[in-house]
């Protein structure tokens, strides 16, 4: 990964670190729960973009690389798995 992309990644991890904390309090505090389930909300999407993030950095550097170095079926086979596409 590179280290832009890494940056930008701890960066967002960060965030949701903050924002699980907050919303471990809001569930300690006994918070209305539709006001806990907004933030998980808001956590899941900042997830989603994290993944969105990674994703992105090993297509344009990890599968290229596998694929030029004869290793493409494994980079497939690796993605298939991970979105539970093999094997149908």
């Amino acid at each position: 990964m590179e280290e832009r992309v890494r940056n930008q990644v701890v960066r967002r991890l960060n965030y949701i670190g903050g924002h699980v904390a907050g919303i471990r309090k809001m569930t300690a505090a006994d918070r209305y729960c539709v006001d806990i389930l907004k933030q998980s909300y808001a956590v899941r999407k900042a997830l989603e973009k994290v993944e969105a993030i990674i994703l992105e950095s090993h297509l344009k550097t990890c599968v290229v690389e596998g694929m030029t170095t004869g290793n493409g079926q494994q980079i497939i086979d690796e993605l298939l798995d991970l979105y539970g596409q093999a094997n149908r």
